[in-house]
């Protein structure tokens, strides 16, 4: 009976230096495509939130659209409609306008 996915009996197998520039295109391939757009995407959110000020109009993860009314280190009030809420600064996703300007985004 045949033996598939096996070499003949005397036959040595590729060897692991062979196999290491694959090994190591993969590995930048996954960086390129996976890590790299990640870390550019967290430093855009931090810098944004860096500029968060009082006035500006801001998206929230839950989806409550609000104008900012204080912000201190980690947390922001923002009021929308009659109700005010305090919230975490990451808790922001988007900042939809500026406080007397409008976003480009």
């Amino acid at each position: 009976m045949p033996v598939l996915a096996q070499g003949s009996p005397g036959q040595a197998g590729p060897q692991f230096w062979t196999q290491l520039p694959i090994l190591g295109l993969l590995v930048v391939i996954f960086y390129f495509a996976l890590i790299r757009p990640q870390q550019k995407k967290a430093k855009e959110q931090a810098e944004m939130l860096k500029g968060v000020r009082r006035g500006d109009k801001v998206l929230t993860s839950g989806g409550i659209l609000g104008t900012v009314i204080n912000v201190s280190d980690k947390a922001v009030s923002i009021r929308s409609a009659d109700s005010k809420f305090e919230i975490v600064k990451s808790a922001i996703t988007q900042i939809t306008e500026r406080s007397g300007e409008e976003s480009n985004s």
